[in-house]
């Protein structure tokens, strides 16, 4: 499961931190009561925690199903449901966000950030399908290009057969 420790610091994972207050910074918290608004936070909520589909043995983002997408990556995979679920619910991290002045975000956020969405979607799909087991997988957290960092979830293979 996810350290609640992140790596290195907040200061590290939010470099914007240190330019409050003349430079003397703020904490995470006050930060966020800065800056942070309630319909992002509630749109965050939907990331952090979202709704999830179970359909022919197969778990989907209850959002972004669809059943003709989901017939064509099918075939594709020659009736693999895990391909096909790891296919379609699969996320590349470096693009969850489009930034204005296109700073990438770091490794290390992106790891931080990867592990925090493994750790909340593995208790909310445990929650929500108790009786079946769907495994978070995040990968690609060691390539050189950041667009590597992946999420995805699935059925393990023998539920999903």
């Amino acid at each position: 499961m996810f350290e609640k420790k992140p790596p290195g610091s907040f200061a590290e994972l939010i470099p914007e931190l240190q330019r409050w207050n003349n430079g003397t910074g703020i904490d995470v918290d006050g930060w966020i009561s800065c800056v942070g608004n309630f319909e992002h936070a509630i749109g965050y909520g939907r990331l952090f925690w979202p709704d999830f589909h179970e359909h022919d043995g197969c778990v989907f983002w209850k959002e972004s199903f669809d059943e003709a997408n989901y017939r064509e990556w099918l075939e594709a995979t020659g009736g693999d449901k895990r391909a096909t679920q790891a296919t379609m619910n699969h996320e590349h991290l470096v693009d969850l966000f489009s930034t204005p002045d296109l700073q990438l975000p770091t490794r290390v956020q992106l790891v931080y950030l990867g592990r925090l969405l493994q750790d909340m979607w593995g208790t909310k799909l445990k929650r929500d399908f108790p009786e079946i087991h769907v495994i978070v997988d995040l990968f690609g957290q060691d390539s050189e290009d950041l667009r590597d960092i992946q999420i995805t979830i699935y059925r393990d293979a023998e539920a999903a057969v």
